[in-house]
């Protein structure tokens, strides 16, 4: 391999790759390790944790073919402390060494063979369509937070998926709360197809779109084992959870009897507010709302604790139907409100032991979004 790129586009290149390397300690050492391959006149670096994989194309004029795989950590460290100018990069056939120099740095790192690197699942048939990516940004960032964390039950540690002609609709459920997104493809499926991706996966896709970028391609190949996420320079391939996600419509109240609209940042700092007390009393932050009978509507967000005290905050808001009351895990609450982008929200409410239901309250009124949180049972005076 002879080959010379910028070091500004492979410092960006391995910054990208870097998510799916492999933690240090792992059952297969190699993982920790990223390929380098020339590709025509490109330079392709891949990286993989055995759960996703991550490959980028750059720049480069080459010279000699050529592919070797060595430690991510140190060859990042390195090229991130290079200036800014052309990186020759060699490796002599019949040597694992790959050498680097840039204006007066020079170094050798040890490498291991890329016949020794994981395969690269090739997702090229299956269910193909297209995204633009500000919506998809949008979608993964109301959603994939709401995913489990714990590992006991592996499906809720995914985002459901759900393709069907023109519209993708995605899901995430821990067991207290539910986020439901809807949003447009723009370019249809030819069959309905439902997977189960890895939050994580969504969460770093997320992360590793560029600025610019206007649609992403997904592949689902036919087995349902894996989805392509490809974009102009970057391509990300995944395994998909297996198993059945719940049937999470049913959790979605069919009515209320109460709904308050108030202004999202106003609400997202009264629950913050009451978090901070409710951090010593289980996470509870208790909501009352209050119609507006000869005085102005609003809503109560507290909280207390028997150790540290007590917290109460008010915010005007239009309450429709009864007067309501209602507690909250804090974190859940406020998770679901920083994930909006518009200035308003509608909260219904049925019982202080049924469902709350966060909708935003958009100018076209599309139902698109939807958050469900479990309540908390508390004593109410």
């Amino acid at each position: 391999m002879k080959l010379s790129c910028l070091q500004e586009d492979l410092n960006r290149g391995l910054a990208v790759v870097g998510r799916a390397v492999a933690p240090a300690r792992t059952t297969l050492p190699i993982t920790n390790n990223v390929l380098l391959a020339s590709d025509q006149s490109r330079l392709k670096l891949v990286a993989t944790n055995l759960e996703m994989a991550i490959s980028y194309w750059t720049g480069a004029k080459v010279e000699e073919e050529g592919v070797i795989t060595v430690p991510a950590r140190l060859l990042t460290e390195f090229v991130n402390s290079l200036p800014n100018d052309r990186i020759d990069i060699s490796l002599p056939s019949q040597v694992k060494i790959l050498g680097l120099k840039c204006a007066r740095f020079e170094a050798r790192i040890s490498g291991i063979d890329a016949k020794e690197f994981p395969p690269i699942p090739e997702v090229s048939e299956g269910i193909t369509t297209r995204i633009e990516v500000e919506a998809f940004r949008q979608a993964i960032s109301r959603v994939a937070f709401a995913a489990a964390t714990e590992e006991s039950r592996p499906v809720l540690t995914g985002v459901d998926a759900q393709f069907d002609k023109n519209e993708l609709t995605l899901a995430a459920a821990d067991g207290f709360r539910l986020a439901v997104y809807k949003l447009p493809l723009a370019m249809a499926v030819t069959e309905k197809t439902e997977v189960i991706i890895p939050a994580r996966t969504l969460a770093e896709l997320n992360r590793l779109i560029p600025d610019g970028e206007e649609t992403v391609d997904i592949t689902v190949n036919a087995s349902k084992g894996q989805i392509l996420f490809r974009l102009k320079d970057i391509e990300l391939v995944s395994q998909l959870i297996q198993g059945s996600f719940p049937q999470y419509s049913q959790l979605i109240p069919a009515s209320h009897a109460t709904k308050v609209v108030a202004d999202v940042a106003e609400f997202l700092r009264a629950t913050k507010t009451a978090s901070i007390f409710a951090r010593d009393g289980n996470g509870i932050v208790r909501l009352v709302a209050t119609p507006g009978e000869g005085q102005a509507a609003k809503l109560t967000i507290s909280a207390r604790s028997e150790e540290i005290g007590d917290d109460v905050g008010e915010i005007d808001a239009v309450v429709e139907g009864t007067g309501a009351k209602i507690a909250f895990n804090g974190k859940y609450l406020g998770d679901a409100l920083s994930a909006l982008s518009e200035s308003q929200v509608a909260l219904e409410i049925t019982s202080p032991s049924s469902p709350g239901v966060l909708r935003p309250v958009s100018a076209s009124q599309d139902n698109s979004y939807v958050h469900v949180i479990m309540p908390m049972f508390v004593q109410w005076e």
